[in-house]
């Protein structure tokens, strides 16, 4: 069991458990350093901060995962010890969040156009006061029989270029970069096999201002997080990682802890984010 993740969701996007139960998790795992990475949205942050004080032994990041789109795929950018509370991050991720919700009733037609039936109601009682996300459909698709898997959902429906998807506004990566580092960030390249030419990206982005490459991570193989790590050295930047846990069922994220990122990763992070950041990493 690894003493650090930096790539967590909770019920403040499409994570199953609140940010106190997974800030708590996290602590009765015998974690050291974890980060709160909802998709476009910081409003787990607080709620995970203040668990924390409870717990000394844990040191919560604040973070973000900002949904960008490519023309071969989908980036995503992290954002660690973000200011939460600046007001041009939350203009964006709320109009991000907006998107999703647009995003989502698109898909709820077009499933229904595939004898799918779910309700936009059922949808939202599932997300509750969470970012509407694809999980949140899968799970209602899953409660009415159409699948036996959340990942099921995806595979057969919802994933980019199935019959039921539907793309949804987002920015692109680059600017999604300079987002993080005026909110006083560090941007971090997060999953990056989900798109060829990954090092053309990283040298793209790299100028833009990112810090990091998300190297360790849920699924990838030995052989992967090597070629990422090294990568990472070539251009000067941080090799992080994280289990991209969503307290679902395996296929929709890994196990809290369950991929072995050094705790150097962590503390390059942290050092990195203390002139930056002070009052932030302090917490």
């Amino acid at each position: 069991m690894s003493r650090v993740d930096l790539h967590l969701h909770s019920a403040a996007s499409d994570g199953r458990f609140s940010p106190m139960a997974v800030v708590r998790q996290a602590a009765e795992l015998g974690l050291r350093v974890i980060a709160i990475t909802d998709h476009d949205s910081v409003d787990g942050v607080v709620p995970a901060l203040a668990a924390a004080k409870a717990l000394p032994g844990l040191k919560v990041i604040p973070g973000v995962e900002i949904s960008t789109d490519v023309p071969q795929g989908e980036v995503h950018i992290l954002g660690y010890f973000i200011d939460y509370n600046n007001r041009e991050l939350q203009a964006n991720l709320e109009g991000l969040r907006n998107s999703r919700l647009k995003r989502a009733q698109g898909m709820i037609v077009r499933l229904k156009e595939l004898g799918v039936h779910i309700d936009w109601e059922r949808v939202q009682q599932i997300a509750g006061s969470g970012s509407v996300g694809r999980p949140h459909i899968a799970q209602a698709m899953l409660e009415k029989g159409y699948i036996t898997s959340l990942k099921e959902a995806f595979t057969n429906y919802i994933e980019r270029g199935g019959p039921a998807y539907v793309e949804r506004e987002k920015m692109t990566p680059a600017a999604a970069v300079e987002l993080v580092l005026r909110a006083r960030g560090l941007p971090v390249f997060a999953h990056p096999l989900t798109i060829n030419n990954v090092e053309t990206m990283v040298v793209e982005l790299k100028a833009a201002g990112l810090v990091g490459i998300e190297a360790y991570y849920y699924g990838y193989t030995d052989d992967e997080i090597t070629k990422l790590v090294r990568l990472a050295e070539k251009h000067g930047l941080i090799a992080t990682g994280g289990s991209d846990y969503h307290g679902l069922e395996v296929g929709s994220g890994g196990i809290m802890g369950g991929v072995d990122v050094p705790l150097a990763s962590a503390e390059c992070l942290i050092a990195l984010a203390e002139p930056r950041t002070p009052e932030l990493a302090s917490k």
